[in-house]
């Protein structure tokens, strides 16, 4: 692993996307690229809105008055930015991480995330952000964008950093949760963890083929596993497991159904992120 992507911005979460960061960081000998974007015209007027009975005159006043208040208003968001870039620089250096570059940029979160992905093996994002509703367990507007649009393993970061030492990989057979299974094997990252291997579903013999090569897989890599297969709903016995194994970490697959689909039956992925209060690290 050569670099991690670590998006900060002024939630609470962005000290525990710093912890994150630095363990992986630690772990695996990576650089940290820390990136905080500032959405277009954040904070902006909307000049389009004055009503048409404005006389011209006042009109061409208001909008550089309007003007002005944006420029100021994009200069205090660039001071913010710059200085949440700058504590979350000392505080991975803190932390021993040497390898550590911080970027201010603005634009759409998706198209940065995008330039910069190329060169990086796993973005680490909040769980919420700093507009979430906290009552409501809203996860941040951008997280899912993020997730269903990068081809990178992303880490969503739970609100407080714990040592890893137990993981849980919820897998059912599928693309992705084979990339993962693959992934954590390889990984130094994952070196001298316990791993617990999931199925929800019936006890097929096709389950358990899959549950075994997939057990095989990590066994040959030196990790010491537990495979199970246990029938019931996925959500309820994934947040189970994580709680009665006190499982630090949950690999899991991204968002299996459609947008449309979720709507209507709900995602485990959306659930496990919502509910968990540990890391999530997802693959497509």
């Amino acid at each position: 692993m050569s670099k991690i992507i670590a998006l900060v911005d002024g939630s609470i979460y962005a000290e525990s996307v710093c912890d994150h960061a630095a363990w992986i960081a630690t772990r695996t000998g990576a650089g940290v690229d820390i990136l905080h974007v500032l959405g277009h015209r954040r904070g902006a007027g909307e000049p389009n809105n004055l009503s048409g009975n404005i006389a011209l005159g006042a009109r061409s006043t208001l909008l550089k008055d309007l003007s002005d208040r944006d420029a100021e208003t994009a200069k205090v968001l660039q001071k913010s930015g710059r200085a949440i870039l700058d504590a979350a620089k000392v505080r991975l250096e803190g932390a021993g991480i040497r390898n550590v570059s911080a970027r201010l940029r603005i634009g759409d979160i998706l198209e940065e995330v995008a330039e910069y992905e190329a060169e990086a093996d796993m973005i680490v994002i909040g769980k919420r952000g700093d507009a979430a509703d906290f009552a409501t367990l809203d996860l941040g507007s951008n997280l899912e964008r993020i997730v269903r649009s990068s081809s990178k393993p992303v880490i969503v970061a739970a609100r407080a950093f714990t040592p890893v030492k137990r993981v849980l990989i919820a897998f059912d057979g599928g693309p992705s949760s084979r990339k993962a299974v693959d992934y954590v094997a390889a990984n130094p990252l994952f070196d001298g963890l316990a791993i617990r291997l999931l199925t929800a579903g019936p006890e097929t013999p096709e389950n358990s083929d899959r549950l075994a090569r997939a057990k095989a897989t990590l066994e040959a890599a030196g990790h010491d596993v537990q495979a199970d297969i246990v029938q019931g709903p996925a959500d309820l016995l994934i947040a189970s497991a994580v709680e009665t194994d006190n499982i630090d970490l949950l690999v899991m697959g991204a968002y299996g159904h459609s947008r449309i689909r979720r709507l209507i039956i709900g995602s485990t992925t959306a659930e496990m992120i919502r509910l968990c209060k540990i890391p999530v690290l997802l693959f497509h």
